[in-house]
């Protein structure tokens, strides 16, 4: 068959049907971008300290007095985990008095109180609600020795995503973009609903499971769904920075939301919303005309596409594919893919296990930056929303360099300077908090506008027949590395700096290893698991011209169809 994006350049590339179908698409990340990190909110831990119960008759300065004072992180505060034994205090303060509310500051105080013995929370905790009015943490007691349920609880929710990265690629692939896409956002709306009427932990857990499943794989598919519809510098712009920043736009508005709606339960519900909306656009968003060739579906695709060339007012040619190529390949069996192809020969092999390396390292330092920020004191609303800010710029610097610059020289460089940002917070992160901040800032902007270069750059690698199960497997490998993340912050018991050192190692990991990836930059989409490029020997990234082949092939696709490159590099 002659090359697809030949066969469908009558259509042009920004026409009615290719506005429709970009606003459409960017649209449906959404509820994606929306349930991102919701586990920030929902399992947000609110100060908390064991709970006094009224039969106690305790006076409120007693029962402040009660609390034992420790001191985290160099100030002092309230312990969360344990009272002193409440019918000491109770004795103590039949004895007559008021009690010295600031007892830490006086020594014979402290000698009195520090002879008292402790205890658990017997009774519970009482919550603050400065800033949410419930969470998941505060309604199940997540906290003390349950506290190991909250990593738990947001592990369960990537490895959702990690589930669903698996089978979703191969039913796309298999079954199509659409159903994927459409079936993703449905699987948020209902269990997101489901998730504000759970009664216990357990039930919760599973349900998020299912949350974790449809946030990754609606967002795959509408990007896979894109890159497929739309060509030239259109495919560009909504892969490197139009979906992303609509993607991003919506996570900024989950902490508006959970401002307005404090409690945990409501909020649930409200997620739900954008997903129901969208669903209505599966009558409007077309399937993928390249993934129907890629299956020998013709007759399908071009009813698509002479339908599309009526609302862009051009004209089909007579004959879209040539017969003789069609019949060619309609002849030949279309083989059902699973990811065990992306290891089915040595080129495409290689560069699925670079992939797959590089997705799991950048994802690991992403989401570990954005869980070590949590730690930020401040409003968390305030805190969540500058630090998810800062992916705007960053897709936008993406964007503008990947339509002038080869792929791996982009992800290269940005990943480069997160990296070392990254790594030189060791220097600052106890002399000098503003400019640990800005660190911490630019390290995320380098990481993220690596990843949104990694994106385009996977989808360019991946052949039509397999991209979505491409995309998929390299997003499975994305979870596994944000499901090691929450436990980062673990290991700054052992020392503080850890955490960064690992996100700033892993990230060099990852640029070495883009050294090998070929090139894209300028080239069509490859449409079979034979056309993939070999791996580099070690080429600099700004070498971009691809090596010639030997059976002269993609030389001659270039002097054949130069508008093909000529429409795919913006």
């Amino acid at each position: 068959m002659q090359d697809y994006e030949e066969s469908v350049s009558f259509l042009g590339t920004w026409g009615p049907f290719q506005k429709r179908v970009f606003l459409l698409l960017c649209l449906t990340s959404i509820p994606g971008g929306y349930h991102l990190l919701s586990v920030v909110f929902l399992l947000a831990t609110p100060s908390h300290h064991c709970h006094i119960p009224a039969h106690s008759n305790l006076s409120e300065d007693w029962i402040l007095a009660s609390i034992p004072v420790q001191v985290a992180g160099g100030r002092p505060e309230r312990s969360s985990c344990s009272r002193y034994e409440l019918d000491l205090v109770q004795n103590l303060s039949a004895v007559g008095g008021k009690p010295a509310l600031n007892w830490i500051n006086q020594s014979s105080a402290e000698v009195l109180m520090s002879s008292l013995k402790r205890e658990g929370c017997k009774d519970g905790w009482t919550y603050s609600t400065e800033h949410y009015k419930s969470t998941v943490v505060s309604e199940f007691n997540l906290v003390c020795s349950d506290q190991w349920k909250q990593p738990l609880t947001s592990l369960f929710y990537f490895l959702g995503g990690l589930f669903g990265c698996f089978i979703s690629g191969q039913i796309s692939d298999r079954f199509g973009r659409k159903p994927v896409l459409f079936g993703a956002i449905f699987v948020l709306s209902l269990f997101s609903s489901a998730v504000a009427f759970v009664p216990s932990w357990p039930v919760f857990i599973v349900l998020f499971f299912m949350l974790g499943m449809g946030q990754i794989t609606s967002f795959i598919a509408a990007f896979v769904l894109g890159s497929e519809l739309l060509m030239g510098s259109t495919r560009v712009i909504f892969c490197s920075l139009c979906l992303p920043c609509v993607y991003v736009i919506a996570t900024l508005l989950l902490p508006v939301t959970a401002y307005l709606v404090s409690s945990w339960r409501h909020l649930s519900l409200t997620m739900a919303v954008p997903g129901l909306v969208c669903l209505p656009f599966w009558w409007l968003i077309p399937e993928s005309p390249r993934w129907l060739v890629s299956h020998g579906r013709f007759q399908e695709a071009e009813l698509l596409l002479r339908s599309a060339a009526l609302h862009n007012r051009v004209e089909a040619p007579y004959v879209i594919f040539i017969p003789a190529n069609v019949e060619k390949e309609t002849s030949e069996k279309v083989e059902s893919t699973s990811i065990l192809d992306l290891l089915k020969t040595a080129n495409i092999r290689n560069v699925t296990l670079m992939l797959w390396i590089i997705w799991f390292s950048l994802n690991v330092s992403f989401f570990g930056i954005s869980f070590n920020m949590s730690s930020l004191y401040g409003n968390p609303f305030l805190n969540y929303f500058l630090l998810t800010a800062v992916e705007l710029p960053a897709y936008t610097a993406s964007w503008l360099v990947v339509r002038t610059l080869p792929r791996r020289l982009s992800c290269i460089s940005f990943t480069l300077l997160g990296a070392l940002a990254l790594l030189l917070i060791q220097i600052t992160l106890d002399s000098n908090p503003a400019i640990t901040l800005t660190l911490v800032l630019l390290g995320k902007f380098g990481i993220l506008a690596g990843i949104a270069v990694l994106y385009m750059f996977t989808s360019e690698l991946s052949p039509t027949v397999i991209r979505n199960t491409a995309m998929s497997s390299s997003a499975m490998f994305s979870r596994v590395g944000s499901s090691v993340s929450p436990y980062l912050l673990q290991l700054a018991v052992f020392n503080q700096f850890l955490p960064w050192i690992i996100v700033g190692c892993l990230s060099l990991l990852s640029v070495l290893v883009c050294f090998f990836l070929p090139e894209t930059f300028r080239q069509p989409l490859i449409d079979t698991i034979e056309q993939m490029p070999p791996v580099q020997r070690f080429r600099w990234p700004w070498a971009s011209t691809p090596p010639p082949e030997d059976d002269g092939k993609l030389a001659k696709d270039q002097i054949t169809a130069p508008e093909i490159i000529c429409t795919s590099h913006l």
